[in-house]
C-alpha cells in the first residue's frame, strides 16, 4: 500500500518543498502538495468533511492522506492563524500524523513560551525580559538585562524586525521604540545581546537525533540568519554535550523535526530559538546527508510503527 504523504505549504515552489516531493517520490510515496487555502472543513449535523480541493480533483484529507509535513505557517491574520492550528489540531485527532505536532508548532511559535520551558528544564537561555508596559521595560532593562540588548518581536523567524541597541547611546530611540510597540498593542520582548564572535550553530534534529550541523557565519552585520545573508559553514564534528541540549530542547518542546539555534561563547551554550518548521536550504549546501530523505524516512517509519 502507497503511503500518501501531504505538505501543507505557503509555497508549493519552493526549495523545502520541492526537495521533500522529489525525495517523497523516491522512497515511493505519493506526494501531494497544498495550501492552506487549499482546504474546506465541513461540519453538519451527522457529518464532518475534511477536503483538499485542487484543480481538478478532490481529496479527503482523513481517509486519503496519512501523513502531514506542516511547512512555514507565514504571515496571517489572528482569525487565519487560530482556525489554521485548530484544523492542525482536529486532523491529528482523528488519526493523521500531523508533523510537527500541532502543540509543538504553537510551542515553537511563541518565543516567550519557548524560553519558559527551556529554562524550566535547565537549558541555558539569554536573559530577557518580557512586558506590555513601556515604561517598566524603560525602568528595568538596564537593571536585570544590560546596556546591550536586543528588540524581538514575540511571533517571527529569519531574523526579521530584530534590533539591536545600546541603552547608553540611544536612550532615547530605545524609548521611542519600546512605546511604539506598547502603543500598537505588541508585547515587549528584550533579550541580552550575546557577544559573540561573528558566527552561530544550526542543528537538525530529527526524531532525537542530530543528523546535522552548521555554523551560520555573519556577513553584513551581527544577524547570523541564512535568509539575511548569512553564510552556511560546515560543522563535521558536532560536541556531545552540544547534541545533547539540542535534544534535550526538542524533548522539552515535542518537536519531531527542528532546527535548533545555538551561540557558543567561551565554551558555554545559550540557545537561541527552536525552529518547529526550519528551512535547510543553508544547511543542505555544507552537509552529506540528504535532509529531505531523512524526513521521508522518520515520516514512513513512523507510520509502519
Amino acid at each position: 500500500m502507497t503511503l500518501v504523504i501531504g505538505i501543507l505549504t505557503r509555497n508549493i515552489q519552493g526549495w523545502n518543498t520541492q526537495e521533500l516531493i522529489k525525495a517523497g517520490i523516491r522512497e515511493g510515496c505519493r506526494v501531494i502538495p497544498f495550501k492552506w487555502n487549499n482546504v474546506i472543513s465541513y461540519i453538519s449535523s451527522n457529518d464532518i468533511k475534511f477536503k483538499i480541493v485542487l484543480k481538478d480533483f478532490e481529496i479527503d484529507i482523513v481517509n486519503e492522506i496519512d501523513s502531514i509535513i506542516v511547512r512555514p505557517i507565514g504571515k496571517c491574520s489572528l482569525d487565519q492563524a487560530i482556525y489554521r492550528m485548530d484544523l492542525l489540531h482536529v486532523l491529528q485527532d482523528l488519526g493523521v500524523e500531523v508533523i510537527n505536532k500541532p502543540w509543538a508548532i504553537e510551542i515553537a511559535s511563541d518565543k516567550f513560551r519557548t524560553l519558559y520551558l527551556l529554562r524550566k528544564h535547565g537549558l541555558p537561555v539569554p536573559k530577557t525580559l518580557v512586558t506590555e508596559n513601556a515604561r517598566l521595560a524603560s525602568r528595568f532593562t538596564s537593571k536585570l538585562i544590560g546596556n546591550e540588548i536586543v528588540i524581538k518581536p514575540m511571533f517571527g523567524s529569519r531574523g526579521f524586525g530584530i534590533f539591536k541597541l545600546k541603552l547608553s547611546d540611544f536612550n532615547e530611540i530605545v524609548w521611542r521604540i519600546v512605546n511604539d510597540l506598547t502603543y500598537l498593542k505588541q508585547v515587549v520582548y528584550i533579550q541580552k545581546f550575546i557577544e559573540h564572535k561573528g558566527y552561530d550553530i544550526r542543528l537538525f534534529v530529527i526524531d532525537n537525533q542530530v543528523i546535522a550541523g552548521m555554523y551560520r557565519i555573519a556577513t553584513f552585520d551581527w544577524k547570523t540568519n541564512i535568509a539575511k545573508g548569512g553564510k552556511p559553514k560546515p560543522l563535521n564534528k558536532i560536541p556531545n554535550e552540544l547534541q545533547e541540549i539540542a535534544v534535550k530542547a526538542c524533548k522539552v518542546i515535542d518537536c519531531e523535526i527542528a532546527g535548533v539555534d545555538v551561540l557558543e561563547i567561551n565554551g558555554d551554550y545559550y540557545i537561541l530559538e527552536v525552529n518547529s518548521q526550519p528551512g535547510w536550504k543553508g544547511l543542505q549546501q555544507v552537509t552529506k546527508v540528504n535532509i529531505a530523505k531523512e524526513i521521508i524516512k522518520y515520516i514512513k517509519s513512523k507510520i509502519k510503527k
